[in-house]
């Protein structure tokens, strides 16, 4: 197998002949409370996720100006879209606990910052990646400040041009990313996901493992994605698709989570390497079910050195 595919995240390898590295994407679905975190990372560490993932934000960097003093509602009441955005921010303090609960269950955990400010936050951790959100793709100065780290990155390419994903490319460099086809619509329609995109990256980026960032709901396409080769796989989690948040509707509870990752590893067991042969489990079937030995087999068999 060759290793020019291959990347370590942490103690993990992604890559072609490597188990699938899921990852559960909490992103703001915890809505800044640390018990909703903590029980997210339960249930990813339950299902046998090997990551989950949190958005970072400066929120004064991050929002319009135009939009600080904004009202809106929320749980916990009217507020302007500045003190929103800090609500739902966890500080260091929080990512404290946050690694620190990760560690107890056996997980890693990293963050997509929006920021170059945030990649200097998180460098106070030993995240084993970055990942760039389709929204950043654009954002040089921010993939450069990523690619400074020297830890893996993953790239998603949602509501991005064939130009501008090669371009992303080149500035990350493609010797340390995941490359993750995307489509940025939340939920994202069947009809959209245009999975073959997977093996369209696979040939235009032949030295960089490729990966799948879903954001449909049910878990059929995603699976449909790993059959397709995807070595990497994000999903939005969620305790209840109903509590207050957007990307809630979009993401998979516990129960879907589990069934997910499970199926997962049977289809890439399934999978195989491709070489055809006969299993010893199919020899007593051959020998009850087929009548007729044929020309080949007879032939093959006259041709076995004697005492094989």
């Amino acid at each position: 197998m060759s290793t020019n595919r291959l990347r370590t995240l942490g103690e993990k390898t992604v890559g072609p002949g490597h188990p699938v590295y899921v990852t559960g994407e909490i992103g703001i679905n915890h809505n800044g409370e640390l018990e909703n975190a903590f029980a997210l990372i339960d249930a990813a560490a339950e299902a046998g996720c090997d990551a989950v993932k949190f958005q970072k934000r400066t929120p004064e960097v991050c929002t319009p100006r135009d939009q600080w003093d904004v009202e809106r509602d929320t749980p916990w009441g009217r507020m302007t879209y500045i003190d929103y955005r800090h609500r739902v921010e966890f500080d260091e303090d929080g990512y404290r606990a946050i690694d620190e609960h990760c560690r107890k269950r056996g997980i890693s955990w990293f963050a997509s910052p929006w920021d170059v400010e945030s990649v200097a936050f998180l460098e106070k951790f030993d995240v084993p990646c970055y990942k760039v959100a389709s929204a950043s793709l654009t954002d040089d100065e921010l993939l450069r400040a990523m690619r400074a780290t020297g830890r893996s990155v993953i790239l998603s390419t949602g509501m991005s041009t064939p130009k501008q994903i090669r371009h992303a490319v080149e500035v990350l460099g493609s010797a340390n990313i995941v490359l993750c086809h995307a489509t940025s619509t939340y939920p994202a329609q069947a009809g959209e996901l245009n999975l073959r995109m997977i093996h369209t990256l696979e040939r235009e980026f032949p030295n960089v493992p490729i990966g799948y960032s879903g954001h449909e709901t049910g878990l059929q396409t995603t699976l449909a994605a790993v059959a397709l080769g995807a070595c990497f796989v994000e999903r939005h989690i969620t305790l209840d698709r109903a509590m207050w948040g957007s990307d809630q509707a979009a993401s998979v509870e516990p129960g879907g989570l589990q069934r997910l990752v499970r199926d997962i590893r049977t289809i890439e067991e399934s999978l195989g390497d491709g070489v055809k042969k006969v299993y010893e489990s199919e020899l007593k079937p051959m020998e009850k079910l087929r009548r007729v030995k044929g020309v080949v087999a007879e032939a093959e068999s006259a041709a076995e050195p004697a005492g094989v």
